[in-house]
């Protein structure tokens, strides 16, 4: 399993932390556990593979590991982003493999768990290898896109939204381009393979929900979503029409009456698949012979739960209205 930008921020709506809990970790834990107050694509995906696993990571704040796939996808996420800040001419693969190295420091600086990954290196040998594995990753994309021609509104783009409903969307976009025209196109790297046909819905989830905000917040509806998959070369494009978003929109509320049944009543069910061997939680999970922890929130019948606040401010602009 791979990480987006997303994953990494955990704005808002919760996340796994650092298996040795630093000092933010060990303030949060001394905060009162509130009920989740907002929803993004990794946290829906969560619930809908494993309610267990988002009580986990949303309610719990369980410490998860961090892992060398998902640390390099945060690496090659920060390399293609601050390609952009150079002039195009200057846009080159050498160019984006010099800056590996100076973003694995910032990283290394900013989350400092993921020196762990390399503890057991003293030579080197290990981290060198999964450094040169970015640094074909991030070649790769020049074989996808050329940056020479790209000029994006925004990177990184942190966007909120709230529906109708009183639900709060969020999330992290990874690049956003404006033609002249006016179109909007959301693109998503992903450091993985391209999934199988059958599998190509569930992919563009993600994106679904990228463009339900984007039309919340500009009301206008993407003219293309991308998703680009360095691990296998491949780049899976989808034109969405307003009805898609409205489907989307209702899934999501669908989604959300759900986890606030779950939070109401306790009631997380574990939901066990192929995905469960490389679950961080298996000690704490009843399909492993483990107990999850006492629930932190009331249940029915009992005083209500203040929702969290955001933590994000402002909704995400996409330059001027």
């Amino acid at each position: 399993m791979e990480s987006s930008s997303e994953d990494v921020a955990r704005a808002g709506d919760g996340g796994g932390v650092a298996a040795e809990p630093t000092a933010g970790v060990r303030e949060r834990a001394a905060v009162v556990a509130t009920a989740p107050a907002s929803l993004s694509p990794s946290r829906a995906g969560d619930f809908m593979q494993c309610p267990l696993l988002y009580r986990f990571r949303v309610i719990d704040r369980l410490p998860e590991k961090p892992s060398p796939a998902a640390t390099k996808g945060t690496l090659v996420h920060a390399v293609l982003e601050r390609l952009f800040d150079a002039p195009a001419a200057e846009r080159t693969a050498a160019g984006a493999k010099s800056l590996i190295p100076g973003q694995w420091d910032r990283l290394r600086e900013s989350r400092p768990e993921v020196v762990e990954l390399f503890a057991d290196d003293p030579e080197g040998e290990r981290l060198a290898g999964w450094l040169s594995e970015a640094e074909r990753l991030v070649e790769r994309w020049f074989t996808l896109e050329d940056p020479t021609r790209l000029e994006p509104a925004e990177r990184e783009l942190f966007v909120e939204a709230e529906l109708d409903s009183g639900l709060r969307l969020r999330g992290i976009i990874d690049r956003v381009d404006v033609a002249p025209t006016g179109e909007v196109r959301i693109v998503d790297y992903k450091t993985g393979k391209a999934p199988r046909p059958e599998y190509a819905e569930s992919a563009l989830f993600q994106m679904k929900f990228y463009a339900l905000v984007v039309w919340r917040l500009k009301n206008v509806v993407p003219r293309r979503l991308q998703l680009v998959y360095l691990g296998s070369g491949d780049v899976l494009t989808y034109d969405p029409v307003l009805a898609d978003l409205e489907r989307v929109e209702r899934k999501l509320l669908a989604l959300w009456e759900a986890i606030r049944l779950a939070t109401e009543t306790g009631e997380w069910r574990p939901r066990p698949t192929k995905l469960c061997g490389w679950c961080d939680h298996q000690a704490h999970c009843p399909e492993f012979g483990g107990t999850p922890p006492p629930y932190p929130l009331p249940v029915q019948g009992e005083p209500p739960v203040r929702a969290a606040e955001s933590e994000g401010g402002e909704q995400g602009r996409m330059g001027p209205d």
